[in-house]
């Protein structure tokens, strides 16, 4: 049996983060911490070692996620997953991670970056089919 894979969430709607929390509970992830803030997070990080991380690009304490991003590169390979409602492309330019999933998404899409994000953490790359939701921010990674 595959081991589970440890998710961070962070997100500042307390209904989202619950919700995401019980769809990710649902369906064979492990929860490792659930924020809406910049700081919280990286130190639920280096504590847990998730391995991947969802990602809101805005914060309750007005940190921004795309900092969370580059504050985990230190501390290991972690998966990270940016969710938004903001798909204007510049929004990513610099962003570190792996991918976007643009809000509203539905549930399936969810598990689905996940799983994507899995396997690049796994191969290196990502294989379709994608969700129309979902953007990969690296293009090298795509097969």
């Amino acid at each position: 049996m595959m081991d589970r894979l440890h998710v961070l969430i962070v997100e500042d709607d307390p209904m989202i983060a619950e919700i995401t929390e019980e769809i990710l509970l649902d369906n064979g992830y492990a929860v490792c911490g659930v924020t809406g803030c910049a700081d919280e997070a990286v130190a639920m990080a280096r504590k847990r070692k998730p391995d991947l991380a969802l990602i809101d690009l805005r914060l309750s304490d007005n940190g921004s996620g795309t900092e969370v991003g580059a504050r985990l590169v230190p501390l290991g390979r972690i998966g990270v997953i940016y969710t938004t409602g903001n798909a204007a492309p510049h929004v990513f330019r610099d962003a570190i991670g792996d991918a976007c999933l643009i809000k509203p998404y539905v549930y399936e899409d969810l598990v689905r970056a996940l799983e994507i994000v899995s396997t690049i953490l796994a191969t290196g790359a990502a294989s379709p089919p994608f969700p129309r939701q979902f953007r990969l921010l690296n293009a090298a990674r795509r097969v």
